[in-house]
This record gives C-alpha cells, structure tokens and sequence, in this order.
C-alpha cells in the first residue's frame, strides 16, 4: 500500500520483463479507493484521465504548493485519451482525475481542500501516482481504474463497502479485458 511500494513493485516488474524480452505495452493500476461524492458513489468505477500526486509538495503560509509549481518536476500523468474514452465506455465508468494520496482523507475539510485544488477529482487512492512514475521511466503508457469502497472525507470505516467495490472491480474487469485486448498504442 502506498505510492512508493506501487512505484517500486511496477518498476520491478516492468524491469524484469523488458530483461526476459517480453516488455509491456500497457500498465494497469486497479483497484479500490475513496470516491468524491456525488460523481463517484460507494460500489461504482471510475477511469482516471489524468493521475495525479495531490499531496506531493509544500505547505506554506499561502497554503499547499505542489512539486510542478516549486520546479522539481510533475505532479500529474496522463494515460492515453482514446484508451480511457474505450475503457469508461465500456464499463459504464465517469472519467476524471484520481488522486493519489499518502495518507487518506478523514475530514470533510481536507476532501474541501482536495476538491478546490482538484475540481475534476473522482476518486482518491494511494497506488496510482506511484505505478504511472515507475510506467513513464519505462516508456509504458498507464491506465488507472477505481472500484469505490467509501466516500472521501470524515472517516467512518462501518461505511466502506468493500466487497462491493471489490465485486464491483472484478465485473468491470470482465468488460475491460476486450477493450484492452483490441487497443494497440502504436495506432494512435
């Protein structure tokens, strides 16, 4: 759990199979994570058109400043539009940003704050940023889906619905697979 195990664990992997000569053409990240209500209710999926480290920078006295804006690189991934249009498509899914967080929101004020920096955020989750570096070092387009297991915001775990999300997961998984399947990088 976490953006530096996910980055780790997928540059691994990635690194292995280019060595074997059997490299990836796609990274997916799935999984489950915090929906931001209403766009993203308890037990839905959402496909991240962009994938973007929300709590990577500094806190300052005019508020939170993000490592792009200090000038030490970049924030945000995109995976590729077409794919993420086929994919959201196929699975009924909205389309909109995923956070990745290093700890998860558990105040209605800090999903306010997430939410105003972050207007087009669906989800928030801890995995994506850190598999979309390990992907982008390796030239390897990504493409994150979250199941919704809870709303963002005060913390109530008797509310997550974790089997639902995770049912939720494994039957969009069974739509993706096709779409996955037909698209080929190198076409667009």
């Amino acid at each position: 759990m976490g953006p530096a195990l996910a980055a780790a664990s997928t540059a691994s992997a990635l690194t292995a199979a280019a060595l074997e000569g059997t490299p990836y053409d796609l990274v997916v990240s799935a999984g489950i994570g915090g929906g931001f209500l209403p766009e993203a209710r308890v037990g839905s999926l959402v496909v991240a058109d962009e994938i973007v480290a929300a709590d990577l920078g500094a806190e300052t006295d005019d508020g939170f400043v993000s490592v792009t804006e200090l000038g030490f690189g970049s924030v945000r991934h995109q995976p590729p539009a077409d794919l993420v249009r086929l994919v959201g498509d196929a699975v009924g899914a909205p389309t909109g940003a995923v956070l990745t967080v290093s700890t998860v929101t558990g105040t209605a004020e800090r999903a306010a704050a997430l939410r105003e920096r972050h207007p087009t955020a669906l989800a928030e989750a801890m995995e994506g940023f850190g598999v979309a570096e390990a992907a982008a070092v390796h030239g390897v387009p990504v493409l994150e889906v979250r199941a919704i297991s809870n709303p963002v915001g005060p913390r109530d775990r008797a509310a997550w619905r974790i089997p639902d999300a995770l049912a939720a997961l494994t039957e969009g998984f069974g739509k993706l697979v096709p779409v996955l399947e037909s698209w080929n990088r190198h076409d667009q």
